[in-house]
């Protein structure tokens, strides 16, 4: 039954939430988008703070391995971020730099096919994460599956306009998109194959969980919504983050 459960909530999180990003991207629900962030950045946050950060420490792990093991997360993630930063570069046909005819769709078709590849790492990588989640506890692996499809609609709606952008058709970019997507599906079986045989590795699953949830809130969600000045955009964003925050404390007070 874990495992039914595991495949159901990574077909969630990977594929369905790709199919609602592509419908978010095509039609005008910008604002929707917007309120998505907002309530992804308290449902990543309370998840990793009030449900797994406790299991994973109250599993009887080594804490300072823990600990450590948050850090490092950490520290890989900021520098994966970096080095994407570098090796992704912006050119325009006619800016002056001395490209051949046709150098910026050259780039964009590798672009398109970078952010494919990088997508499904990170899905793979986020369904192991749900599978450890599932097997430490049913509830807390609902939990931590609606928040990782939380944060994936809006990621997925940037990379499907990048793959519009490189030149790939709507129906292409949807169909590549959702391949990607069944990485969380795989990830989501070698998560339960593997840790079933290595249940001692749950709790450092759990953290890096943590790490991963945290560093998205925190340096990819956040500045896109501190991104308005007026303040009634900023005080409906943060109502949204709280409504985040507030519903994983609802499930938590209620199991």
């Amino acid at each position: 039954m874990v495992l039914l459960h595991i495949l159901a909530a990574n077909l969630l999180a990977g594929v369905v939430s790709v199919w609602l990003a592509a419908q978010l991207s095509l039609g005008s629900m910008a604002n929707v988008v917007r309120q998505l962030v907002s309530l992804s950045v308290g449902l990543l946050l309370a998840t990793a703070i009030i449900n797994i950060l406790p299991e994973a420490v109250n599993s009887g792990a080594n804490v300072d391995a823990l600990c450590w093991t948050f850090l490092l997360s950490l520290l890989f993630l900021i520098g994966l971020e970096k080095i994407a930063v570098f090796r992704h570069t912006h050119h325009h046909e006619g800016d002056g730099h001395d490209h051949a005819h046709g150098h910026d769709q050259h780039q964009a078709g590798v672009g398109g096919l970078a952010i494919l590849l990088g997508d499904s790492v990170h899905n793979f990588a986020d369904g192991v994460m749900v599978a450890a989640a599932f097997m430490v506890d049913v509830k807390l692996g609902w939990i931590t599956a609606f928040s990782v499809a939380a944060h994936e609609i809006p990621q997925e709606i940037g990379d499907f306009i990048v793959l519009l952008n490189a030149g790939y058709s709507k129906s292409r970019a949807l169909v590549f998109n959702m391949l990607s997507g069944f990485a969380c599906i795989i990830g989501g079986l070698a998560g339960y194959f593997l840790l079933d045989s290595m249940n001692q590795l749950l709790p450092y699953i759990l953290m890096i969980t943590v790490a991963s949830f945290i560093y998205v809130a925190l340096a990819d969600l956040i500045p896109s919504m501190q991104a308005s000045t007026n303040w009634k955009n900023s005080a409906g964003r943060f109502g949204m983050m709280a409504f985040g925050v507030g519903v994983v404390c609802i499930i938590k007070l209620f199991h």
